[in-house]
């Protein structure tokens, strides 16, 4: 990323679940970079010694005392947690941006496309979800579809893998004990990768963007087949895989970007995903 674009002076950002995986990792990457703040709920040390930090309990606490004393230029909403206590918060936080001009980024799912299974999804293709978790993204995205344009980033996600992520953490857990990880042959996907995702959020930021962004692998894979090589780098064992079949055709479940595209440095390919957890 070219450092000319850098303003330091110019954003103060909170982080709304700084200390989860992908929360993490965007404050690592514009940490150096703009005044940033992070909310944790768990307390850790380095949390309690690092005065950029705010505990916040979503169902306890009022998302405004930390606006007020962050009064940040940039929220970033990478939240975790109970689903009408996020509602709420979002709509406290929905009530700031107005309040405040500042601007809101808010992390989505491909899940809010999933009931539609014969098709991959783009960014201004009407959302839908048979999920719990989908309709509630869904819930969220209309919120901010409400805001005015240019102060709402929508970023709708695949599944993020990263050398820490859950996810590889989850397999390493069923491998270490001989459990069989579940794969879905039918799904067709993109994913992402945390470090890459970080940089696309960094560049949305510097180029003031606005509008939804679909920020997955640029091809499809299917679920099972992408699953596998994960398995194979990180580890030598056979790992039983457990089939799920939820239909008897192809479903997709992927967020293809057409509109808002990112520059060809930004993109990034399943292949390259799996090439950056094998390092």
């Amino acid at each position: 990323m070219t450092k000319k674009h850098l303003d330091p002076q110019k954003h103060r950002i909170l982080i709304l679940g700084a200390s989860g995986y992908i929360g993490n990792a965007i404050y690592k990457e514009l940490g150096p970079y703009f005044k940033t703040y992070g909310t944790y709920r768990t307390p850790k040390k380095v949390h309690d010694a690092n005065q950029q930090f705010f505990h916040y309990n979503l169902e306890e606490d009022d998302v405004y005392e930390i606006l007020e004393v962050t009064k940040p230029t940039i929220i970033i909403s990478a939240l975790r947690g109970d689903f009408n206590a996020q509602v709420i918060s979002h709509q406290h936080i929905a009530e700031y941006v107005v309040a405040t001009g500042c601007k809101f980024i808010f992390l989505s799912s491909a899940n809010v496309f999933d009931a539609y299974s014969k098709f991959p999804s783009y960014e201004l293709d009407k959302t839908l979800s048979h999920s719990v978790y989908g309709h509630f993204k869904i819930k969220i995205e209309n919120m901010l579809l409400r805001l005015p344009k240019k102060q709402v980033v929508i970023i709708r996600l695949p599944m993020v893998f990263g050398a820490n992520s859950p996810r590889i953490q989850e397999m390493k857990t069923f491998i270490s004990e001989n459990e069989s990880v579940e794969v879905f042959p039918n799904l067709i996907m993109n994913v992402m990768l945390d470090k890459k995702l970080t940089q696309q959020i960094h560049y949305i930021i510097n180029r003031n963007k606005q509008g939804i962004f679909h920020l997955g692998s640029s091809d499809l894979v299917h679920h099972d087949e992408f699953i596998s090589n994960v398995l194979a780098i990180i580890t030598e064992k056979k790992v039983v895989l457990k089939n799920v079949f939820t239909t008897n055709d192809d479903r997709y479940l992927a967020v293809l970007g057409k509109y808002s595209k990112l520059p060809k440095h930004l993109h990034i390919t399943s292949e390259e995903v799996l090439e950056e957890l094998s390092k």
